[in-house]
């Protein structure tokens, strides 16, 4: 008998079809998330219905979700059909989106924004969490850390069946899985401290000293909060299994220490889901691009090296990237909703005196950033159309940093820009 239930999920995935073309005829979007919302519209229930009983991971974060998220895909995709979020829609509409376009995999891997994790957990009945890192982020949109840390803790708490790869460098993310039964430890680094301060748990100072950090007051059951013990670890350039002792170098694609931690966790993350360790390096080592993040693009005579930043945490990541022998940097910063209308981080970021490189500010915040800059004490100008303050560089190689519009619509531009030349 066709059924009420069964009617409204076919009318939903029919929806989303339709929605989804219409969108990408329509050059409005690559339809990631537009079918999601008609679908999820039509059927509350789709998202768990679509999921299907499968091995679901997610993958959260302040900062890495996407990069983390690729190079867990890659690695179980060597064993298993994989079903993933590639496209960055991190949300429910981008998550129903994502299930609807392969409901044939066998294993679900997705990037999952912190504010909808407990319910795409319980949605999806996940059976792994990826805990990357836990800092300041859009605080218009998602508000003070510790009110996220509270969140997911309960929603760790509420799931004790899952296992939880969890970065024991980072204080608040370990707050989160502290008492959960199923956890595995990965030291993955933490290059940004500045809001992990004191403890979210008894509001204590904590102590670094060296790689170990604890809280100067003990939990209310009288134990210490301090760094667990890692399983797995990043030292020296290689990534170590403790547990055997067994370490690889990590020689990867993709610049930066914190994508060595995240290389570190997605490894840990595939070998618990049932792929061979050497296997799983081997995946992870060879993803080179995200979504345009590290691409490098040629307009004009310029070798453009694209750089994504969203945060205060990113954006001193990212810095730390640059390269200082480019003969050029566009710094680009919009403050539209995604981005967070809120700005006030720029002054909490550490600008780096760039020597000789042409720096120009850009965006449609570019002035604040101009100011910014300023008090930096760096050299810089001030053109707002980011492909105009690339032009504006020298020829040869141009490093661009941007924050999340801004590097959207660099992107349309640049390739908006390709097919015109190819003409």
């Amino acid at each position: 008998m066709f059924t009420f239930a069964q009617a409204r999920y076919q009318l939903a995935v029919a929806a989303a079809r339709v929605a989804t073309f219409a969108s990408q005829k329509t050059g409005r979007g690559a339809g990631g998330m537009i079918g999601g919302l008609v679908a999820g519209a039509i059927d509350p229930s789709l998202m768990e219905n679509l999921a299907g009983g499968r091995p679901v991971t997610i993958v959260t974060g302040t900062n890495g979700k996407s990069t983390t998220t690729r190079m867990v895909a890659a690695a179980v995709s060597a064993e298993f059909s994989v079903c993933t979020n590639s496209g960055g829609d991190n949300m429910d509409a981008g998550i129903i989106s994502a299930l609807l376009a392969d409901r044939g995999a066998s294993h679900v891997v997705l990037e999952v924004d912190e504010l909808h994790v407990p319910n795409a957990a319980e949605k999806l009945d996940a059976n792994m969490l990826v805990l990357l890192n836990l800092s300041r982020d859009q605080l218009d949109r998602v508000g003070e850390i510790n009110l996220i840390e509270r969140r997911l803790r309960a929603a760790v708490e509420a799931r004790p069946d899952m296992m939880v790869i969890a970065n024991c460098d980072d204080v608040m993310v370990t707050s989160v899985a502290f008492d959960h039964p199923r956890v595995v430890w990965v030291a993955a680094g933490a290059g940004w401290t500045g809001d992990s301060t004191s403890c979210p748990r008894t509001e204590s100072h904590i102590v670094r000293d060296g790689d170990d950090w604890y809280a100067t007051k003990p939990l209310p059951d009288g134990r210490s909060f301090r760094r667990p013990t890692p399983d797995w670890s990043v030292t020296g350039g290689n990534l170590v299994r403790h547990a055997d002792g067994r370490s690889w170098p990590l020689e990867l694609q993709l610049p930066g220490r914190a994508n060595m931690g995240n290389a570190a966790q997605a490894v840990a993350a595939a070998v618990e889901a049932g792929v061979d360790a050497d296997v799983a390096l081997r995946e992870v080592s060879q993803v080179d691009s995200v979504a345009g993040r590290y691409s490098t693009v040629t307009y004009q005579g310029r070798d453009v090296h694209l750089l994504l930043a969203k945060n205060p945490a990113g954006w001193q990541e990212a810095l730390s990237m640059v390269d200082r022998s480019a003969d050029g940097l566009v710094i680009a910063v919009n403050g539209q909703v995604a981005d967070g209308e809120d700005l006030s981080w720029l002054w909490d970021v550490r600008f780096e005196d760039f020597d000789r490189l042409a720096v120009v500010a850009a965006g449609e915040r570019g002035t604040d950033l101009a100011v910014r800059l300023t008090y930096a004490d760096i050299d810089h100008t001030l053109v707002h159309d980011t492909l105009a303050a690339i032009a504006a560089c020298p020829p040869g190689r141009v490093e661009v940093l941007a924050n999340y519009t801004a590097f959207r619509d660099l992107k349309k531009a640049l390739a908006a820009a390709t097919k015109e030349k190819q003409k």
